[in-house]
């Protein structure tokens, strides 16, 4: 018998960013040229689909437990719950009655991506239901678009593009665009990578936003330690690539301790006392380098450390209240497909 569609879902994968976070906030890239290092893994932002016979859209974060519900689309309202949602369903015009529910794996704040990633996800469902011809650099700009412009958001755009690719990608903005580069790495460099690598929650998520406002307030104003800060994220982010195209991984986890140097002197707040404890304390257990995978202010922290002392490392932060989470590569970004049943 004929399969009929039940729903639809899409699932983006959250990101690890290496070095360059800041270089993808304007204005910098328009005036200077920004590049960020990043990888995703199999840690997800997911949205799921039933479409409706009647015009009515219900909207639902099943990690807030979170409803809202509208007659029509037309009639969706900016409130601040829900927005990205809302967002999603007005960019693309939306007209159709639908059920649309969201879940990720990280909250929103934790430095892995999350919102944008969400809105990522958002945007491929509704593009595999509404049969809509948008690449991953169409997809990758909406979202930019979307939370950036429409709902004024402060952020870069770094995150959208690695959600839409996936993998490991060396990604370049400027004035004329965005370019995405993907990294062909040895197997036996990301095997190593990911031996070494931990990934630690540090807690307190925060709101981006608002120490990318500072940072992009003390850059306007010309504050010399932001400025020296971005230029020197920049050039880092080309050494990392090419240590890890010629698979030093040492050099690499070198490149972060630097990174994070240079990273808190964008805007008070990125660092905390808890945080400057912990990095203290993993360094001195093994870790070779770290840094905060967002913007700053709590969430999760990435730590290379030496092959013989992770575990030390590691039980060193969770003594310290951290919480250490598994993680692997994810190669593939963004997927949708539809959910069929049987008549």
């Amino acid at each position: 018998m004929k399969p009929v569609i039940r729903y639809y879902r899409a699932r983006a994968p959250l990101r690890l960013s290496f070095c360059g976070g800041g270089t993808d906030v304007s204005p910098y890239p328009e005036e200077h040229g920004g590049c960020v290092l990043s990888a995703t893994i199999n840690h997800y932002a997911y949205a799921s689909l039933r479409p409706r016979r009647d015009p009515r859209l219900t909207l639902a974060s099943l990690d807030y437990d979170v409803v809202a519900k509208y007659e029509h689309a037309r009639r969706v309202k900016f409130d601040g719950q829900l927005d990205l949602l809302k967002a999603a369903v007005r960019a693309l015009k939306v007209r159709r009655g639908a059920d649309l529910w969201t879940h990720s794996d990280a909250p929103p704040g934790s430095g892995l991506g999350a919102s944008s990633t969400l809105m990522v996800a958002l945007l491929a469902v509704l593009r595999e239901w509404l049969k809509l011809d948008l690449s991953p650099y169409d997809l990758a700009e909406l979202a930019y678009r979307v939370e950036r412009v429409d709902l004024k958001l402060a952020g870069g755009r770094q995150d959208q593009y690695a959600a839409s690719f996936g993998g490991f990608n060396f990604i370049e903005f400027g004035r004329d665009g965005t370019v995405v580069t993907p990294l062909r790495l040895r197997r036996d460099t990301l095997e190593e990578l990911e031996y070494r690598l931990l990934l630690c929650y540090m807690g307190q998520t925060r709101q981006s936003a608002h120490i990318i406002e500072r940072q992009t307030k003390s850059y306007r104003a010309g504050r010399s330690a932001t400025v020296k800060a971005l230029h020197a994220l920049k050039l880092q982010t080309v050494e990392m690539k090419r240590a890890l195209l010629l698979g030093h991984v040492d050099g690499f986890g070198e490149l972060l301790h630097a990174a994070w140097l240079h990273k808190k002197q964008l805007a008070e707040g990125i660092s905390t006392p808890q945080v400057d404890k912990m990095y203290t304390v993993a360094r001195r257990e093994g870790a070779l380098g770290g840094k905060m995978t967002g913007a700053g202010g709590g969430g999760y922290f990435l730590f290379l450390t030496r092959f013989d002392r992770r575990h030390r490392v590691a039980a060193a932060l969770e003594k310290l209240g951290g919480q250490v989470v598994p993680f692997q590569f994810e190669p593939r970004g963004v997927q949708s497909w539809p959910v069929a049943r049987e008549r």
